[in-house]
C-alpha cells in the first residue's frame, strides 16, 4: 500500500470509529426521535394482558376464542435517509483546523452511520452546480464505508455551487419520501422555488456550514482575495471590506433561516471552529418536541 493509499485508510479509519460511537451514544436517541417512521404496521395478534389498551381488541379473534385478544402493532422504520453534499469548491476553504470540507464529511458521516444503526438505507448526492455523483439507497456498514470514502476522495468536475439542480434531480430519481439532509454552505444563486417542492416530498433538513472568516476578517492592510468558485483574484483593502464581509454573511443566513421557516422547515448552522455534536442533538432534540 503506497503512502497516499494508508493515508487515505487512516482517515477512514478514524471518521468510521469517532462517527460510530457519536451516532451510537450521542446522537442515537435524539435522531431516532426526531425522524420516526411513516406510521404504524400490524404485527400479531396476542393474548391480552393486563394493562393493554382495550381499544386494541380484536374483538373476531376475541369472539371466536372465547377470551380476550389484542391487535399489536410496531412502527414503521424504515427511512430512506438522502445525503445530498456540496462538494463545490467554496467548501474548500477554512480558517483553523479544518476545511468546511473536512466537516461535511464527517457530519455526512455520522448521519449515515445513526441511518444504519436505526435500520435506514442511506442515499449520498454528490453536486456542484451539477450533479456530480449518486449512490441509490442501501443499508449496510460497507456501503456506508463507500459513501465516506467517497466524501474524502471524490475531485469534484465543476467549481461552482447549484442547489436548485440536485433538489430537482433528487425530485426525479428519487420516488419514496424520506429525509433529506441537505449540507453546504449554501454560497450559490437563489434555490427557494425549488427547496419547497423538495419540502413536499421530503423531510428536508438544511445544514449550513461556516466559517468564522466569512463572518469577520482579521487584516488591516491590503489582501489579495481568490474567489474559490471563479477562481477571480482582486486586491482589496481589507479594513473598508470587513465590516460589509460581516454584514453579508450575516445578512446571507438570516435570509437562509427565514426563507426555510417560509417552506416549514429550520436550518441548521455549524461553525467549523465550534464542535458540531452538540449542535446537530440540540437541533434534533428540538426537531421530536415538535
Amino acid at each position: 500500500m503506497n503512502p497516499q493509499s494508508q493515508e487515505l485508510f487512516k482517515k477512514i479509519q478514524r471518521i468510521e470509529i469517532q462517527t460510530t460511537h457519536l451516532a451510537n451514544d450521542v446522537l442515537a436517541g435524539a435522531y431516532r426521535s426526531a425522524f420516526k417512521g411513516k406510521g404504524m404496521e400490524f404485527e400479531e395478534v396476542r393474548d391480552y394482558e393486563q394493562g393493554d389498551d382495550v381499544r386494541s381488541i380484536d374483538w373476531n379473534v376475541t369472539a371466536r376464542m372465547n377470551r380476550p385478544f389484542v391487535k399489536s402493532f410496531r412502527e414503521e422504520r424504515e427511512i430512506t435517509v438522502i445525503l445530498a453534499v456540496d462538494v463545490s469548491a467554496s467548501t474548500y476553504f477554512g480558517s483553523g483546523e479544518h476545511l468546511k470540507s473536512d466537516l461535511i464529511a464527517e457530519i455526512a458521516g455520522v448521519l449515515a452511520f445513526s441511518a444504519i444503526k436505526n435500520q435506514d438505507k442511506v442515499a449520498l448526492l454528490l453536486f456542484s452546480d451539477k450533479i456530480e455523483k449518486y449512490f441509490p439507497p442501501q443499508k449496510g456498514t460497507r456501503h456506508v464505508l463507500r459513501v465516506i470514502r467517497e466524501l474524502l476522495t471524490y475531485k469534484p468536475q465543476q467549481r461552482s455551487t447549484n442547489v436548485s439542480t440536485a433538489l430537482s434531480f433528487l425530485g426525479k430519481v428519487q420516488r419514496r419520501s424520506g429525509v433529506c439532509f441537505l449540507i453546504s454552505d449554501f454560497i450559490c444563486p437563489d434555490f427557494f422555488h425549488e427547496a419547497a417542492l423538495a419540502a413536499k416530498r421530503f423531510d428536508l433538513v438544511p445544514i449550513a456550514i461556516v466559517d468564522p472568516a466569512e463572518k469577520k476578517l482579521s487584516f488591516t492592510d491590503l489582501v489579495s482575495l481568490r474567489d474559490l468558485e471563479s477562481g477571480i483574484s482582486q486586491l482589496i483593502e481589507a479594513r473598508s471590506l470587513t465590516s460589509n464581509k460581516q454584514n453579508t454573511t450575516e445578512e446571507r443566513i438570516a435570509n437562509l433561516k427565514k426563507e426555510f421557516e417560509k417552506i416549514g422547515t429550520e436550518l441548521c448552522v455549524i461553525d467549523t471552529n465550534t464542535p458540531y455534536m452538540q449542535q446537530l442533538k440540540k437541533y434534533f432534540s428540538l426537531r421530536a418536541k415538535k
